[in-house]
């Protein structure tokens, strides 16, 4: 990492989780992976304070740990999960837009907390829901759970890892840490929690019903506490599916600037089909034909087969191949290219940034750069067809800026 991001980094951490969370954070961050007492070792802190402070960082995924086999447990710092905090007030508005005020409660809560239960999610943002509601209304754990649900079905949650149960009965010596895991197909199955109630609004904060002050209260027994109907069962926001979502928009809107608004509706379709059956890192869609693609277009949008069908020849056609034709079943089978869609962005970012620090000239010459790979100054004169003097000092410009590389050939 570079000294900026570290620095990034340590202030994301110290403005989350205070000075004590930073400090070990950081500490990992430059030093890698490290044992407790090499941890408690070089940086001076109690073992009680630096096992709360990795107790934190491990709650909401930004250290991880593994056993080696000499039975020592080393932690080690996601730095990239660190600079995605950066970004948290994005999901939240994200969700906001797709699953009104509840669903951006619920995933405001997760990224807070890290990992909750279900029931504890629900019963939290039905209480902060009905403290904003008009005196005598308030809000049911049905509709907050129909919300989590959606957001579990959409993948924008998942289940955290659990310790499996083989692993509790072994008659053994425990192991030094627990091995978590996960299965794929469990990891959006919301378990069956009969949850029923309302949204409670905050009484006084320093009296309760009774008048009595909180400090005073007698504690009450945990045996009479009802027992968590969904215990052990933990969730997360699941960043990458949100991440996967920004690129599905970024690629529809390049698609509305370059043709048109019903092109982008036709590609907004077929990404919302793949969205759950295609993985992230995945270079195209699952297959759709053409039929599918016209029976789930918006409720609506007024476009016959035919239209339709010379939409996607129009798409399949174009150069920039957002769009590709991989069989002629069911009208037409079609998919998404993720990978050259998103290269294809990435190409356009890059050469408005040159023309905005160079201007167009220099566009010019890094576009044909781009195409051509290797281009002597003789052919770059050439192409681009602008006086010898001018290129060179254009390309020297850039050479300087590290946009264009100098590559010596070989006789």
């Amino acid at each position: 990492m570079t000294q900026a991001e570290i620095k990034l980094c340590s202030l994301l951490l110290q403005e989350h989780f205070g000075e004590i969370v930073e400090k070990i954070g950081v500490h990992l961050i430059r030093t890698g992976s490290q044992p407790l007492r090499v941890i408690v070792h070089d940086t001076g802190t109690s073992p009680d304070q630096v096992k709360k402070a990795l107790c934190v960082l491990i709650q909401h995924n930004l250290v991880i740990y593994q056993v080696h086999k000499r039975g020592v447990v080393e932690y080690e710092a996601q730095c990239s999960h660190m600079l995605r905090m950066l970004r948290y007030p994005r999901y939240i508005y994200t969700t906001k837009t797709l699953y009104s005020d509840t669903g951006e409660l619920i995933v405001e809560e997760l990224l807070l907390n890290g990992k909750m239960t279900m029931s504890a999610v629900v019963k939290k943002v039905a209480d902060r829901l009905t403290e904003t509601m008009e005196d005598g209304k308030t809000m049911d754990y049905a509709e907050v759970s129909n919300t989590f649900v959606r957001l579990a079905d959409t993948h924008f949650v998942q289940r955290c890892p659990v310790v499996p149960a083989t692993e509790d009965s072994d008659s053994g010596p425990p192991p030094p840490a627990p091995t978590l895991v996960i299965n794929e197909k469990d990891m959006y199955v919301v378990p069956k929690l009969n949850l029923i109630g309302k949204g409670k609004r905050r009484r006084s904060s320093d009296e309760d019903a009774a008048g009595e002050p909180k400090a005073k209260r007698p504690k009450q027994s945990t045996d009479n506490k009802e027992p968590i109907p969904d215990d052990g069962i933990y969730w997360q926001a699941n960043l990458d599916r949100f991440h996967q979502h920004f690129r599905d928009q970024a690629i529809v809107s390049a698609v509305a600037n370059r043709m048109d608004q019903t092109s982008s509706e036709i590609v907004r379709t077929m990404l919302r089909m793949s969205e759950i059956t295609t993985p992230s890192s995945a270079p195209f869609t699952q297959p759709l034909s053409s039929n599918e693609i016209f029976r789930s277009l918006p409720v609506g949008y007024n476009i016959s087969k035919q239209v339709l069908d010379q939409y996607l020849t129009l798409l399949a056609d174009d150069p920039l191949e957002f769009v590709g034709k991989s069989g002629d079943s069911g009208g037409g089978m079609y998919v998404i290219n993720l990978h050259k869609a998103l290269a294809s962005l990435a190409t356009a970012t890059l050469e408005s940034v040159v023309q905005e620090r160079f201007g167009s000239r220099c566009a010019r010459i890094f576009r044909l750069v781009l195409q051509k790979k290797h281009l002597e100054q003789k052919q770059v004169e050439d192409f681009a067809m602008i006086p010898a003097k001018e290129a060179k000092d254009m390309l020297y410009k850039m050479l300087s800026e590290n946009f264009i590389s100098l590559q010596i050939g070989c006789q």
